[in-house]
């Protein structure tokens, strides 16, 4: 794994370069980094190292690893993460353009929603790693128990997970718009 950690970086510098470029801050605009932020309707949201939506990036990883490992079942889990990472990246980049900005302000949770800061972005990233090697040493049947637990912690918790966050973005459901609603 040594081997690849210099394609690791680059795609993390690349994913932060290209955020920079985009314009996103390097770090919350209120001027500091906190380790958590758990207040769903700040606006310090997806700007500082943690969130509630952390806990979808961590199930993003159970998910490549299952996908990747489908698709290209010979290829070692390295070259494997690499692609990961490159998914992740690119999500993270596609999610901080404007038009997506947008699409996710439509939603119940997200109207003051801004985009993450860099900081937050290669967090992010960090976090799909760990759920990406939580897959590779758990056995399937605590992978399943983990994503089950981390989407219904964060349901339970701020009304929105990567499910829901998924099907509101492609489909908004207005029982799901309603019941988020009643978070504030």
């Amino acid at each position: 794994m040594k081997r690849w950690l210099p394609g690791i970086l680059v795609l993390l510098t690349i994913q932060a370069v290209v955020l920079l470029v985009l314009g996103r801050p390097p770090i919350c605009t209120c001027g500091y980094v906190k380790l958590w932020e758990g207040d769903v309707l700040s606006a310090e949201m997806s700007q500082h190292l943690f969130d509630w939506y952390t806990f979808s990036h961590i199930v993003h990883g159970f998910l490549f690893y299952l996908l990747l490992k489908v698709i290209f079942p010979k290829t070692p889990v390295a070259p494997r993460l690499l692609v990961a990472i490159g998914i992740e990246a690119a999500w993270e980049i596609a999610e901080n353009t404007s038009f997506v900005i947008e699409k996710y302000r439509q939603q119940a949770l997200a109207q003051g929603y801004v985009g993450d800061s860099v900081i937050n972005s290669l967090f992010d990233t960090l976090s799909m790693i760990l759920g990406f090697v939580l897959a590779q040493h758990l056995a399937v049947w605590a992978s399943i128990l983990a994503v089950l637990l981390l989407e219904g912690y964060a349901a339970y918790a701020i009304h929105d997970n990567l499910t829901l966050n998924v099907l509101n973005f492609i489909h908004p459901v207005d029982a799901i718009t309603r019941w988020q609603q009643e978070i504030r």
